[in-house]
């Protein structure tokens, strides 16, 4: 096993016991529960691809123009300002460690938002961790939506070692 191997598997260790500590969601948060079940349930029960588009629920069209509420950017500034808050506090930057914590938090976010039932949203969640070496980052985005009725929130975390940027998008489907 190499140095480079050696490493990425410390930093991978490293994560899953810091994970566990921080983890109190992975037993209790529905979403990861399902997931779980949904890839033992594939593992034991292989389909065929015409056997799992047969199995789809068709849905009609509703003609549903605007959403019955609208996407709470006050709301999930909160809840990302929280989850950064939580699993970045005490943590001081590695690379192989922030590589895998950026996967996890931007989940997190994800289903934390999802658990505000925003129907017909979909959600878009970006996590970006870097080292705090005196030097500064710009990050940009382009997106095609409407404006009255897609929209993001956003929020900057920093600690003595590394920042972090999260932006959760909410884009209406019409």
């Amino acid at each position: 096993m190499t140095d480079i191997q050696r490493s990425a598997n410390e930093a991978r260790d490293r994560a899953a016991r810091l994970l566990k500590k921080k983890a109190s969601f992975t037993s209790e948060h529905p979403l990861l529960k399902t997931s779980g079940m949904a890839s033992e349930q594939q593992a034991s029960h292989p389909q065929s691809h015409e056997e799992a588009r047969s199995s789809l629920h068709h849905k009609e069209n509703t003609y549903k123009m605007e959403p019955d509420t609208r996407f709470p950017s006050a709301a999930i500034k909160t809840i990302v300002q929280d989850v950064l808050e939580s699993y970045l506090q005490n943590e001081s930057y590695d690379s192989e460690v922030c590589r895998e914590m950026t996967k996890t938090v931007s989940e997190v976010i994800r289903s934390r938002v999802k658990d505000l039932n925003l129907r017909r949203y979909k959600l878009v969640s970006l996590v970006y961790i870097g080292q705090l070496a005196n030097q500064g980052i710009k990050l940009g985005s382009r997106c095609l939506w409407d404006p009255s009725n897609d929209n993001f929130s956003s929020y900057s975390y920093q600690n003595g070692s590394l920042f972090a940027v999260a932006t959760v998008y909410g884009v209406y489907l019409e």
